[in-house]
């Protein structure tokens, strides 16, 4: 074990095997994974960690998928089932903005025209034919009205879509979730999601990446994966990665259960097997990537994530709540702060878009929107003037806005 460690400080690249070897390690052993993967973002990213001032707009909750994990997903005539109109969403990113918010996160389910008709006279009504379109109009609609920076996890997406809508996101996401097939057989966790299947994602990041699309993926932990899956899981976005450079952020999150699912008594993945998953994905990407774990599903302890390697929060927002998550609020960028400084870490906001893939603008940025990440940005890449936590806001504060 540590001559595999070594090795990987010394920047070795660590191969499959000698992660499952890892992946094995007994409890008392966990330190020792955990310092490397640490000193190896320390290498690489010094003592810094980002995250992103957001405003998660639902664009709209219907879906086509029953994913057994999911509250976010809602049929017509289910309570909370909505789709926002383009003043709702001006409406609320025009708030964020004055909070210091750069990201509009749109979320939204996959294809909910496919099964819902009343979708699809949602999308009649305002001269659309799908749900893709109605996105790529939004995101327009954000960046020409606010000039605030769109980032789309709009679910499997063809060539001509994430064409299209690279016009208008200056990144896009998917999450890979796991590479297993397995996990679609009747009573799993993908059971009755046809995009979920493992293929059909990759095939998305895979022409993201040839399209050279700054893009954000990774794993969800503890749904009914196997040790094997889950690193098997990693090593596919590297090998992706490798192949086209695109994949700005790997993101670790942990399945949470929730008594309106269908897996309401499956167990939650333990705090140790969270860290132990970010440190073997810091060790496999290596010290560039940037490794996030959202702090809101660990609402405790988080601070302790930095111990195993991450270098990003992921988005946290003034505003807006966790809408896939709604029952974990964002931890205040104040907590954020100090619980990062407490753990020997300067917290800086940054764009959508790293700085690394910034400065790579000629690849992977159409012309149109280099002046408005310039308008955003400083010198180093991230947030200028830090963003909201160059001036954090009262609750009073947030609270006058919100009413507005």
């Amino acid at each position: 074990m540590n001559k595999l460690l070594e090795n990987c400080l010394a920047g070795k690249t660590i191969e499959r095997r000698e992660a499952l070897i890892l992946s094995n390690l007994h409890e008392e052993e966990l330190e020792s994974l955990l310092a490397a993967a640490a000193a190896l973002r320390d290498q690489h990213k010094g003592r810094i960690v980002t995250f992103s001032p957001k405003i998660f707009v639902p664009l709209t909750n219907l879906c086509r998928d029953f994913c057994g994990y999911c509250t976010f997903r809602k049929a017509p005539d289910e309570p909370g089932a909505k789709t926002m109109t383009l003043d709702e969403v001006l409406r609320v990113v025009r708030q964020g903005k004055s909070l210091g918010c750069t990201e509009v996160l749109f979320s939204l389910g996959d294809k909910p025209e496919a099964i819902y008709p009343e979708m699809k006279k949602f999308l009649d009504q305002r001269g659309h034919r799908r749900t893709l379109d109605y996105l790529y109009d939004a995101c327009q609609t954000v960046l020409e009205e606010t000039e605030l920076l769109p980032h789309s996890n709009p679910g499997v997406m063809g060539k001509k879509d994430l064409q299209r809508l690279k016009e208008v996101n200056v990144s896009m996401g998917l999450m890979l979730e796991n590479l297993s097939d397995r996990l679609m057989r009747p009573g799993n966790a993908h059971d009755n999601a046809p995009d979920k299947k493992p293929a059909l994602r990759l095939r998305t990041i895979e022409e993201a990446g040839k399209l050279h699309i700054p893009f954000t993926t990774g794993i969800l932990i503890g749904i009914g994966e196997t040790w094997e899956e889950r690193i098997d899981s990693l090593f596919v976005i590297r090998d992706l990665h490798t192949r086209y450079g695109h994949i700005q952020e790997v993101i670790i999150q942990n399945f949470r259960a929730k008594p309106e699912i269908p897996m309401r008594d499956h167990p939650e993945p333990g705090h140790e097997e969270m860290l132990k998953t970010i440190a073997l994905a810091r060790l496999i990407f290596g010290g560039e990537m940037n490794i996030q774990a959202p702090p809101n599903l660990t609402p405790y302890n988080y601070d302790l994530y930095l111990n195993a390697g991450i270098n990003d929060w992921g988005g946290v927002s003034p505003l807006t709540p966790d809408f896939i998550n709604p029952e974990a609020p964002w931890p205040a960028l104040q907590s954020l702060r100090n619980k990062s400084a407490e753990a020997g870490f300067e917290l800086k906001a940054r764009l959508p878009i790293y700085p690394e893939f910034i400065s790579q603008g000629d690849r992977f940025l159409p012309r149109s929107l280099v002046p408005y990440i310039e308008r955003l940005s400083g010198a180093d890449g991230l947030v200028k003037d830090g963003g909201p936590l160059g001036s954090l806001l009262t609750r009073s504060q947030r609270s006058e806005i919100r009413s507005q």
